[in-house]
């Protein structure tokens, strides 16, 4: 309830704000926002395509909720060096309607022209864009991948960053570290699907560095994640307890707070016409858990005419293996063996992407994107699926505009 109000506040806030801009701006007032209006449907029912974290994907029939969002940001500057903003984001997650999220609340104070700190809720610069990953007119693709981008889970965090830029020479460089708590829900795909809520101590750093058309960042995150109503696994956990596997049980449970990392690379560029985007990532999980193991990339490569962008983009998401050692006595129940071994296998998948973007207006772009979705081991990272599971190609045809003002 807590968390409602403070959302309803910022929104009623920044509306009132975008109302009386004209009256009330004194030059240090700013007004912004993003959005995405699309339209999504794929060729089968048997199984949904999803964004990351998202309770409701696309089947046989068109919808909106896939894509489609609306993201509204105020900043005001009380002085020289101290500034204030919030942003809110409505879009579809871990329910089947679209809700509203306070994304980022802080206050930035300029130490120097080279130092700044922000404290309050900030971005986690887990991703290459995890800055802007929601807002689809600073992508060129209709969507991150999803095989790279469900890996982590944790967009922003309740704390504070310090962020260094300085110039040597043509090469601009960045230093971003951070540290503070993340809390949220997750979807939880398995069986009928369920929502699960975590909280997450995390810490961690990005380096990036420009030069000229040219970016390559790097990002190292840990979390100490703790969930304690991850229904499908808390009722394996509870069934191993209570016939002697405690151990076992404790390694594959989130309820004492297990540690996980996750290490990027990943870069951009757009020279004479050329444009690209590639990015490879690791998750480790440190300490014993059901979570496996996973290496994900993909790689995006496009060529601009004029105000036309058309890309290819391939995606892979593939298992590294488990931080769980299942003990051989468990062999001996086979049905409750196979259910362990099955938790602690990777979802795997592949996909392909064509589209075209089309800068029509100012501020304004129209994307058109078609990904031909290659699940592998448990159905990859399609939800809704047959208990037998689904190894059919999907295909995913999505239109829309993408819009900042």
């Amino acid at each position: 309830m807590k968390k409602q109000l403070l959302v309803a506040a910022v929104l009623a806030a920044t509306a009132a704000m975008q109302a009386q801009a004209g009256a009330l701006d004194d030059g240090n007032l700013s007004i912004s926002g993003f959005g995405t209006a699309a339209v999504a449907k794929s060729n089968t029912d048997e199984a949904k395509f999803a964004r990351y974290n998202q309770a409701d994907g696309v089947g046989d029939s068109a919808r909106i909720g896939l894509d489609t969002n609306l993201g509204l940001q105020a900043t005001y500057k009380i002085n020289d060096w101290l500034s204030g903003t919030a942003q809110v984001l409505t879009r579809k997650a871990t329910q089947n309607t679209f809700t509203t999220d306070l994304t980022w609340a802080f206050l930035k104070a300029r130490i120097n022209d080279e130092v700044s700190v922000r404290v309050g809720r900030v971005v986690v610069p887990t991703f290459l864009i995890s800055d802007y990953q929601n807002v689809g007119y600073a992508n060129t693709m209709m969507r991150p991948p999803i095989e790279m981008y469900g890996q982590a889970p944790i967009e922003n965090s309740d704390g504070a960053d310090i962020n260094y830029q300085h110039a040597f020479g043509d090469l601009n460089f960045t230093a971003q570290a951070f540290a503070g708590v993340s809390r949220g829900k997750l979807f939880v795909s398995s069986g009928a699907g369920s929502t699960a809520t975590y909280r997450a101590p995390a810490a961690g750093l990005s380096l990036t560095g420009e030069y000229g058309p040219f970016l390559l960042r790097f990002a190292h995150a840990r979390a100490d994640m703790t969930i304690n109503d991850l229904q499908p696994i808390n009722a394996l956990t509870n069934t191993l307890g209570a016939i002697g596997f405690g151990q076992l049980a404790s390694d594959l449970s989130f309820t004492s707070g297990k540690k996980i990392a996750f290490t990027s690379i990943g870069g951009t560029m757009d020279w004479n016409n050329i444009v690209g985007q590639a990015e490879y990532a690791q998750r480790r999980a440190k300490e014993a858990v059901y979570l496996p193991d996973t290496n994900a990339w993909y790689a995006m490569l496009g060529y601009r005419v004029g105000k036309v962008l058309p890309y290819y983009a391939h995606a892979s998401a593939k298992g590294a293996g488990s931080s769980v050692t299942v003990p051989a006595a468990l062999a001996k129940i086979p049905a409750l063996n196979a259910g362990v071994n099955g938790l602690l296998a990777s979802s795997e998948q592949t996909s392909d992407i064509i589209g075209v973007r089309w800068d029509f207006a100012k501020q304004l772009a129209l994307k058109v994107q078609v990904d031909r979705v290659k699940p592998g081991a448990k159905s990859g990272q399609l939800i809704n699926v047959p208990a037998a599971g689904y190894n059919k190609d999907v295909t995913v045809v999505a239109a829309g505009v993408d819009f900042v003002f």
